[in-house]
């Protein structure tokens, strides 16, 4: 299937490593450019291994930056010509239950996984002047709680009906906005998320029986934030192997 990438500019938060590298690396071998992004000098070195500055751009940026949004915007608009669409990845959140969680965690994973998420798809939607794609990577928190993380259940559900939202609002000018919720992705969030089970990270619960690689994940994202997918908008998408149960 042709994605028709060819050309096509994404912004991709969380670029430097895990399922936003695998992303970024997806999109750019499908003819895409991508400026990707991360909170340390290490997303540029992996926007050197995507390709070279007509192909990838590193940029430092911190989501809970106010000034990040419309900076990043401006910066692919300028280097490259044009802006498609965004993959809105944001770190996952500290571990810990509602119990335990103080105020500042939660103001702190507020802005920058609720606010600067908004900021980022609200700033990308304005910029895609001929249709566009911004998809949130959220969790399958969004639709069940997941033990020991109880911010990611507080705040992903949120940020699920948000995309949902904007969906209907932009979706007159052409403007598709979609959600995906991983689940058993084999990435270091995946092991950090194993010290709530005591060090022993859970056996898969799914219908495969096996954890998914970032590889399978990127592919799906890939699908969703291409022009192949027109007709695919306000879309909740698990990449989870057949975890959640609901229809």
């Amino acid at each position: 299937m042709d994605l028709r990438l060819e050309g096509c500019v994404y912004i991709v938060t969380g670029g430097s490593r895990g399922l936003g590298l695998a992303v970024a690396r997806e999109l750019t071998s499908d003819g895409a450019r991508v400026l990707i992004t991360g909170r340390s000098r290490s997303v540029k070195e992996s926007a050197s291994r995507l390709g070279d500055e007509g192909v990838a751009l590193g940029v430092v940026a911190d989501n809970a930056d106010p000034e990040s949004a419309d900076r990043l915007v401006e910066q692919a608009k300028n280097h490259f010509g044009r802006l498609d669409g965004a993959l809105i990845s944001v770190g996952g959140p500290p571990t810990g239950s509602a119990m335990e969680i103080t105020d500042e965690t939660w103001r702190e994973a507020f802005e920058s996984i609720f606010l600067g998420s908004a900021r980022i798809a609200r700033s990308v939607a304005h910029a895609c002047d001929d249709g566009g794609s911004v998809v949130f990577v959220l969790s399958s928190s969004v639709r069940e709680p997941i033990p020991g993380l109880a911010v990611s259940n507080g705040l992903r559900p949120g940020l699920g009906m948000l995309a949902k939202t904007m969906s209907d609002e932009l979706g007159a000018r052409g403007v598709r906005v979609n959600g995906l919720l991983p689940a058993y992705i084999d990435t270091e969030r995946q092991k950090e998320i194993a010290t709530v089970y005591e060090g022993k990270p859970p056996a898969p619960q799914n219908a495969l029986k096996r954890m998914g690689s970032p590889e399978e994940f990127a592919r799906a994202a890939t699908f969703l934030l291409s022009p192949a997918a027109s007709y695919l908008t306000g879309l909740m998408m698990p990449i989870d192997g057949g975890y959640l149960r609901a229809l």
